[in-house]
């Protein structure tokens, strides 16, 4: 008989990821609410995780080791944690850094004195501990914020600016020698973007590129240059930004063969837009092409103990994985008590809050929230048919490979949600909480 077995997190509850009773399906043939269909099967999973930021790595290096090491279970240990298996990393630094540093000095443009000691202080050992907790190597997406000032039309890794045409090759080979460079420490760099937010002037970190220099970058400096360094298995995504403009980029970049040859796919953020038939348009498109989200964070500071910062997660990633996303980066898995540290005072809020004057760790309903995913969607998941007829719950439905099914229902409204779920011939009732999620891991 097949069984069901429930997770629930609530508002107003102490249920976080918590695993309720196991219930067995009825016959009945009347439709479900929720209905889902096996044999209908869209995109698989590549995986979910977060950014292993300076900031996180050196605010796990206040915390005691003990606490350092929860942060790792929490997240990359699959029975103990939320199953976290993917990543990504900053090409020198991002906002979320300490300060503005780059990998080589000012003015080598044979890349001669590049140098990652930097990162040996508190991202590589984190990655390390991160790697022995999952039992793995951890495929890392590593992006630039910007090129170094000196390679730039503004002479200033913050404000935007341009890289400057003579130095689009120096710069290409850069992304190269930090793979390498990683490599050389055991790191599994499975992809790059060839750019953060490329049409975003930020008072951070940020460059800018147009949809045609974009294309041209990847197709004359960045591709080729991958490919010369042995390097074409590494996998370029484009974009990088927000769902608003992202069938405009994806249509100029992938319409020309001799850039999309090289590209991946398309990597996007949550900021401005949730229209997430956007992205599922890259997909009509550009069905032979893969889409990744790279990035999204609750902005503002720290929002200890509210709701909504989960709901937003939870919303935006059935949306997503709804139109073709194939996986879900998180921002700073960790963050301090200010919600930085960020050397342009950017301050945002992380599923997990290290307060490093007390040495606590906070648990926001963003963490459980993004578990009700990461934990039960296994890599290589196929998204299967789902019909929902219920006018409040949103819901996605995904095939593991051992055969099991999971199915994310949400409610984000203020009332209790009766509702059933079933298949062709069988169903069964349950009810779901005010402001809650569930995971429904259908057996057999």
């Amino acid at each position: 008989m097949r069984t069901v077995k429930q997770i629930v997190t609530a508002r107003d509850t102490e249920d976080r990821l918590t695993e309720k009773e196991t219930v067995s399906f009825t016959s009945d043939n009347q439709e479900a609410d929720i209905c889902i269909d096996p044999s209908i099967t869209y995109q698989s999973i590549f995986g979910f995780g977060g950014a292993f930021t300076e900031a996180t790595a050196y605010t796990l290096s206040q915390m005691s080791e003990d606490k350092r090491a929860e942060v790792l279970h929490k997240y990359f240990d699959q029975n103990e944690g939320i199953g976290y298996n993917i990543g990504r990393v900053h090409i020198h630094s991002c906002d979320f850094a300490l300060e503005n540093y780059t990998y080589v000095q000012e003015g080598d443009v044979d890349l001669a004195t590049f140098d990652i000691s930097r990162d040996h202080k508190w991202v590589l050992p984190l990655l390390k501990d991160a790697m022995k907790v999952k039992g793995d190597t951890i495929p890392l997406l590593a992006s630039p914020w910007s090129p170094p000032a000196w390679m730039k039309t503004n002479q200033d890794m913050n404000n935007g600016g341009q890289l400057l045409p003579e130095y689009q090759q120096t710069w290409a080979k850069y992304y190269a020698t930090f793979i390498q460079e990683y490599q050389r420490e055991g790191l599994e760099i499975w992809g790059v973007s060839v750019q953060n937010e490329p049409a975003a002037v930020q008072v951070w970190d940020s460059c800018i590129y147009s949809a045609e220099e974009e294309r041209d970058f990847v197709k004359n400096h960045l591709g080729p240059t991958l490919h010369e360094n042995g390097l074409e298995d590494i996998n370029i995504l484009i974009w990088d930004h927000n769902r608003d403009q992202i069938v405009e980029r994806a249509s100029t970049v992938l319409s020309d063969p001799e850039a999309a040859k090289y590209v991946w796919g398309t990597g996007f953020h949550w900021y401005v837009s949730e229209d997430f038939e956007q992205v599922g348009e890259v997909h009509n498109r550009f069905p032979d092409k893969h889409l990744l989200f790279t990035e999204g964070c609750q902005e503002g500071g720290v929002k200890l103990g509210e709701w909504f910062t989960g709901e937003r997660y939870g919303r935006n990633m059935i949306g997503d994985l709804n139109n073709w996303t194939e996986g879900y980066l998180d921002w700073n898995m960790v963050l301090n008590e200010d919600g930085g540290p960020n050397h342009v005072q950017n301050l945002c809020d992380a599923p997990i809050i290290a307060d490093t004057k007390t040495n606590e760790l906070h648990y926001n309903s963003s963490y459980y929230y993004i578990g009700h995913f990461s934990k039960f969607i296994r890599p290589g998941a196929l998204r299967i048919g789902v019909t929902n007829h219920h006018d409040v719950l949103e819901t996605t439905s995904f095939r593991n490979k051992d055969g099991s099914i999971a199915v994310v229902v949400m409610n984000e409204s203020d009332e209790h949600q009766a509702f059933s779920l079933g298949d062709c011939d069988h169903l069964i009732h349950f009810e779901l909480p005010a402001h809650s999620i569930a995971t429904y891991i259908v057996n057999g």
